[in-house]
């Protein structure tokens, strides 16, 4: 991932925290260049940065949101009830 990559990144994710409430889809869907596996990693350090400096609501908003991204992505496998109770 390039420097410049990381640094729209950045921009996105200070986007999506300054987005009035409910606008997220639209900011996301105004960079789909951007929505990629790279981003959700980025958005998932941030938040852990977030998190060991106090700033708990920022971090569970971008955990919730990079968790959405990565199953709209494929990159978080959906585990169905059945696969749940067959492995109990």
């Amino acid at each position: 991932m390039t420097e410049q990559r990381q640094q729209l990144y950045f921009n996105l994710i200070d986007e999506l925290l300054k987005c009035p409430n409910g606008q997220e889809p639209e900011v996301l869907e105004a960079h789909p260049e951007l929505i990629d596996s790279g981003f959700v990693e980025t958005m998932l350090q941030v938040a852990t940065m977030f998190a060991h400096e106090g700033n708990q609501d920022g971090a569970k908003f971008l955990f919730f949101v990079a968790r959405e991204l990565a199953k709209q992505l494929g990159l978080y496998p959906e585990v169905s009830n059945s696969e749940v109770v067959n492995k109990e």
